[in-house]
């Protein structure tokens, strides 16, 4: 009889063990360590939303590095970090390589020139053109800056900086152009700060920035020493009221969230993984797309729509 008893209680507490460790397992303190690498377009946001994700969850570390797009894909497929921040679109051929990705937020890649231009009132006033951008980095037969605003006693020569590094705003400052990043021409920097400093150490420099960097997070206004070039859309030789949004970050965010800032170079900026997202990096993407889109606007950002983020949020759990 106390054979049986002895059995029936140790019968009843290997089941309350396993009951007790399923329920603590689903509602324990999410814990380990998050791996992110990639697009310098997103690297801000990211370290922005690893710091608010930390404070809610101590138990879990994010790495967040910078390297560009093409580092952030190569790292993701090979296993090397859990997310990949990609800010350009995701190749077929990546995703027959097991890339699964899912969009977070938008961006914007913005023309950027020194504040010292020697024709910078008139770039303000008139902007530049589509057709001139792809002159001066693709067919390089705009060479002076009195070409770029018909005034042929300014005879200054443009000197056009690149991205050295494969990346997402290089890729989409070239979509925009109707090109590869391969043909955009101009002396090769590494990285959107390199990129930056370069053309503010050169009054006769143009190159192209990504928001995050072209304004101070701080005043909101474009960094001192370079001047963001206003697209003139329309083509009709000057910057009309609908077409002046560079003045702050808020400004162009807005312009860029609602399409009066040309697609590209306006772009989605992804986060991918190999396979799926699992885990505490699910966890961690799926608080981005909902608590953590709080933070967007604020760090410069586009916010996603309401439909866009539902379809995301759907994908994540497919």
């Amino acid at each position: 009889m106390n054979k049986r008893l002895l059995v029936a209680v140790a019968a009843i507490l290997i089941i309350a063990t396993i009951v007790a460790y399923n329920y603590l397992g689903s509602t324990a303190e999410p814990l380990g360590t998050i791996r992110v690498s990639g697009a310098f377009a997103l690297y801000p946001m990211m370290v922005k939303w690893a710091e608010e994700y930390q404070k809610l969850h101590p138990k879990v570390k994010i790495e967040v590095s910078a390297g560009g797009a093409g580092k952030g894909m190569t790292d993701a497929l090979a296993g090397l970090v859990d997310i990949g921040m990609v800010s350009r679109d995701i190749y077929p051929e990546e995703i027959e390589k097991g890339a699964f990705y899912v969009t977070v937020t938008k961006d914007a890649v913005i023309a950027t020139i020194n504040a010292d231009n020697p024709v910078l009132n008139d770039i303000l006033t008139k902007g530049m053109t589509r057709q001139v951008f792809y002159n001066i980095f693709i067919a390089r037969n705009v060479t002076t800056w009195g070409q770029v605003v018909d005034r042929p006693d300014v005879t200054d020569r443009i000197h056009a900086y690149t991205r050295s590094d494969a990346c997402g705003a290089g890729d989409n400052w070239a979509k925009y152009l109707g090109k590869k990043q391969e043909d955009i021409r101009g002396v090769g920097v590494y990285a959107d700060p390199g990129l930056l400093d370069a053309v503010k150490k050169d009054r006769l420099g143009i190159g192209y920035n990504n928001i995050g960097y072209a304004y101070d997070m701080k005043t909101n206004l474009q960094i001192e020493g370079i001047a963001v070039v206003p697209i003139d859309v329309n083509g009709n030789g000057r910057i009309d009221p609908d077409e002046d949004f560079y003045g702050s970050r808020d400004q162009i965010v807005q312009a860029a969230r609602q399409g009066l800032y040309p697609t590209p170079p306006a772009r989605a900026e992804n986060l991918v993984t190999k396979g799926k997202f699992t885990g505490i990096t699910k966890e961690f993407v799926k608080w981005i797309l909902t608590d953590g889109q709080k933070y967007v606007e604020e760090s410069g950002y586009v916010p996603l729509p309401a439909e866009v983020i539902n379809e995301q949020l759907a994908k994540l759990e497919s």
